[in-house]
């Protein structure tokens, strides 16, 4: 190999060690800005979060549009033929402020769906680091998320998804065990044959991690939960409040 040849390639080693250490600095930058919201919720309870928002939720009519469990481990709710406005909900299963969101706006959204004037694309996603709670939050986090990919979508999918929230545990205490999530999917309606092997063997938790990790970095985003309306980050001052988070959707649409 000529010199110009070696120079090159160290060139290109250099270059390819820089954007993977960005890539690391990103995804810890993440994981930081999401365990302090973590501590200030746990810190101020879930009470002061509603409070503050000062809104009213929805009704759930309990209608629901049509559910697809994409290949990709994302999953859409939307009536047949719309396509837009389109609106992106990143979530953690065991990210507080997520399943605050899902209790204050979680109504909204599945109404607006099955009114046909908005297509959801929800993205499970794990941003716990390891490090957090020595494993413990992440553990719980994969554990959730991989489950839920183990639904092969419709209205299971998304009672499996609700009850997650609903038993969030503390992120400092092993939970979302493995007997329990097998049993919720069943309550949820859960048939298929291969959906408690599925849980127990944790068979998609590696397709969701890949997932987690790629989303991190192409989503550009700075913590959960975070909504986007046709790729445009909705502030949580609207994403909390549900008519707000309504109107801006329909807005949308026009």
């Amino acid at each position: 190999m000529g010199k110009a040849a070696r120079d090159h390639s160290a060139r290109d080693r250099i270059k390819a060690q820089r954007e993977e250490q960005r890539k690391k600095e990103r995804l810890k930058r993440i994981a930081t800005i999401t365990t302090v919201a973590v501590v200030a919720l746990g810190a101020v309870g879930a009470g002061w979060w509603y409070a503050a928002q000062g809104s009213k939720s929805e009704e759930a009519t309990g209608a629901l549009a049509p559910i697809t469990a994409a290949a990709d481990g994302s999953v859409v709710m939307a009536k047949a033929g719309v396509e837009k406005p389109v609106l992106d909900v990143y979530e953690d299963f065991q990210c507080p402020a997520c399943k605050a969101l899902e209790e204050t706006s979680g109504a909204t959204i599945k109404n607006l769906a099955a009114e046909g004037k908005v297509k959801v694309v929800y993205h499970p996603i794990t941003i716990f680091p390891q490090e957090a709670n020595k494993g413990v939050t992440r553990g719980n986090s994969v554990r959730g998320a991989a489950a839920s990919r183990c639904v092969p979508g419709g209205a299971p999918w998304i009672k499996f998804h609700d009850k997650l929230f609903k038993e969030q545990p503390s992120e400092t205490v092993e939970g979302f065990k493995l007997d329990d999530l097998v049993a919720w999917g069943k309550d949820a309606g859960v048939t298929d044959p291969g959906f408690e092997k599925c849980v127990t063997d944790q068979q998609k938790a590696p397709e969701h991690t890949a997932y987690s990790t790629k989303i991190l970095e192409s989503a550009n985003l700075q913590g959960t939960p975070t909504l986007k309306i046709n790729g445009t980050e909705v502030d949580n001052s609207v994403a909390f409040k549900p008519a707000d988070l309504r109107q801006a959707i329909l807005d949308a649409a026009k």
